[in-house]
């Protein structure tokens, strides 16, 4: 593997190198932070780096200063070895070989002087020679300016049409204008349409990458607003040029930007500059600059669509080919799937957040079975249904008389699970004596037996699943916030069933199948009385609750549909839904009961005990009924 790594060059952090992490790198202000920088002006969480099946790519996290990649803002990039990246006052390379020189793209600043065209010459490009095709017949001898110009563009067209790659198209572009015009610096910069950020850069040097490239940001916003291409031969001339700092100390003499025009739509710019004084750039240079770009535009358009959309169809392959048995089609449950796709092939520690019978366990197991450790073990605890002590054991094992009743060696889920997936579920139960060995083991990577001296190391990836409010259980200090950091570098929140219900007909659908095979019984489908009692339940129990209904359902069924009264008592008494009605029947039943509740009450005097005796009811089911009949404001209990 490349040594991925993030050299910085200016900023507190200067002169040192960080290793890029395997899944993600988080950059920014806040301790908890990989790579924590100690500057007010950087965000508290800045930037992150995360590998893409060895990609690795520069995303800003909504930052106050932006994220600048070789000089231009940028929300989400490519990294490319040698890129500069600037966050705020700090700047450093991102590096991905063993050798520390950058390659021979430069890097390049926008320098924000106005410009006024005082020494220039301008170009529209329907006035272009070569683009318009106007008197370009007049000289065609073998020996004449323009049988050599169109003998270049000849071959400029043939090379590009042959190239594959927005990166390499972009590289060979500057290399062939190099060959025709005395430009010592090249950039093409792509835009993003409909937005103020530049979509792409590409910037080339003959001199090699000790040299950046500054660019003028009002000569390449002219050419973008206009539509033309411009020339200043002469920089040192030109009032406004001559003034910018940077433009005198990189030594230009001359100046070309040409726009890039595709169906009348500006997608971007080439621009070109030299400090030879010798061999400044003149009128037919920027003839010849403008037809290079009117023949190239369209094959960087071509190229960069192109790879959006193989972009594009990764993405989606992503959220459709991985193996999970969850169930749903809503948007919030696919973006769950996105989440997994990602996360899965790398060993990112996952933690899972959402409330009990929402299906933690199904997308860990989803998770596990899409990462190259599908074919290691999966063990799952509950640390809930242990004592701590137990719970340790099962955890690390134990040697033989390490506690009364340890008659034997016996190893623990983190030693079985070497090289797999290891799943605690109701991880924010864990006792704060575990929740400081398990940090050790994410830590050190290692860890002993109980009763045990000798370090057995763990290869595990860590799953870790909760209903409870970690963050909040790191304010108060019942759960330790080193290991929060540790545990969330990934997280995935379930959504509750009653926050998509659009997916309750898929799973009733799915759960009948289930246990009517399981049954023996034939189940045609659910009658739409029955479908709009599910639909108008609000499931505190999600899906598990809803499973244990439908298996109810087939179970205690006498017909070949799911009926109304096949449901438990619960979802019959969540009352009619908005659309559709109950049954008559369904419905009467409902307001009996509610009568029949508040009656005895009345009689008992508001007395929970006596009233519950004169129904025949225990006195938790009584207390159940009035709270699915939303009977509490209508009735006093004591």
């Amino acid at each position: 593997m490349a040594n991925h790594r993030l050299s910085f060059t200016a900023g507190p952090l200067k002169g040192n190198c960080f290793p890029l992490r395997e899944d993600s790198t988080l950059i920014g202000r806040d301790p908890s932070s990989q790579i924590c920088i100690g500057d007010k002006t950087v965000s508290r969480r800045h930037c992150m780096i995360r590998n893409d099946g060895g990609r690795f790519i520069i995303r800003d996290l909504g930052s106050r200063q932006g994220t600048m990649v070789n000089g231009f803002p940028v929300v989400e990039r490519i990294l490319a070895h040698g890129d500069e990246v600037r966050i705020a006052g700090s700047t450093f390379l991102y590096l991905d070989r063993e050798s520390e020189e950058a390659p021979s793209v430069a890097t390049f600043e926008l320098q924000g002087e106005d410009f006024t065209p005082s020494s220039s010459i301008e170009l529209r490009m329907e006035e272009s020679r070569y683009l318009s095709g106007a008197d370009v017949l007049r000289d065609l001898s073998p020996f004449g300016r323009i049988a050599r110009d169109l003998h270049a563009l000849l071959k400029i067209s043939t090379r590009i049409s042959s190239i594959r790659g927005l990166e390499p198209l972009q590289g060979e572009l500057l290399d062939l204008l190099f060959e025709v015009v005395p430009a010592e610096r090249g950039v093409v910069i792509l835009t993003e349409e409909g937005q103020d950020e530049f979509g792409s850069v590409y910037g080339l040097a003959r001199s090699g990458p000790d040299k950046s490239i500054p660019v003028s940001r009002s000569v390449t916003q002219k050419v973008l607003r206009e539509g033309i291409a411009v020339l200043c031969s002469d920089v040192l001339q030109d009032e406004t040029l001559a003034a910018s700092e940077s433009l005198r100390d990189a030594r230009v003499r001359s100046v070309l930007c040409v726009p890039l025009v595709v169906s009348k739509k500006i997608k971007g710019v080439i621009y070109l500059d030299t400090g030879d004084h010798q061999a400044r750039m003149t009128e037919d240079h920027l003839q010849l600059a403008a037809a290079i770009a009117g023949i190239g535009a369209s094959a960087l358009e071509n190229a960069r669509q192109l790879e959006w959309l193989e972009n594009e169809c990764i993405r989606l392959k992503e959220g459709i080919n991985i193996e999970h048995s969850m169930v749903g089609e809503s948007a919030a449950i696919r973006e769950v799937y996105r989440i997994i796709a990602r996360a899965a092939p790398t060993d990112a520690n996952v933690l899972i957040l959402g409330e009990s019978g929402t299906g933690k366990e199904l997308v860990a197991r989803a998770i596990h079975n899409n990462s190259r450790r599908a074919d290691k073990p999966f063990l799952a605890i509950n640390c809930a249904a242990l004592v701590e002590t137990l719970l340790e054991s099962e955890l690390f094992g134990h040697e033989k008389g390490a506690f009364t009743g340890a008659v034997s060696e016996k190893k623990g889920r983190l030693e079985i699970a070497h090289g797999g997936t290891l799943f605690l579920d109701e991880m924010g139960d864990l006792a704060p004596v575990l929740q400081a060995k398990l940090l050790r083991v994410l830590q050190e990577r290692e860890f002993e037996r109980v009763g045990g001296t000798r370090p057995i190391r763990a290869d595990i990836r860590l799953i870790a699943a909760t209903n409870k409010d970690l963050k909040e259980a790191v304010r108060t200090g019942s759960f330790r916030r080193d290991l929060y950091y540790r545990l969330n570098v990934v997280s995935v929140t379930l959504p509750p069933l009653r926050n998509r219900r659009e997916d309750i007909p898929l799973l009733v659908s799915h759960f009948a199948s289930k246990y009517t095979q399981k049954c023996g019984r034939k189940i045609a489908g659910i009658s739409p009385d029955a479908q709009a009692c599910l639909l108008n339940y609000s499931w505190p129990g999600n899906v598990r609750e809803l499973e244990n209904a439908i298996e109810r359902a087939v179970v205690m069924g006498s017909s070949d549909v799911i009926l109304p009264e096949d449901l438990p008592e619960t979802v019959l008494e969540a009352g009619p839904a908005e659309e559709g009605s109950l049954a008559l029947f369904h419905s009467a039943v409902r307001e009996l009961k509610k009568q029949l509740i508040t009656n005895a009450v009345q009689q008992a005097g508001g007395n929970y005990t006596e009233a519950a005796k004169t129904l025949g009811l225990h006195p938790n089911y009584l207390h159940r009924l009035i709270r699915n009949l939303n009977l509490k404001r209508s009735v006093s209990l004591r």
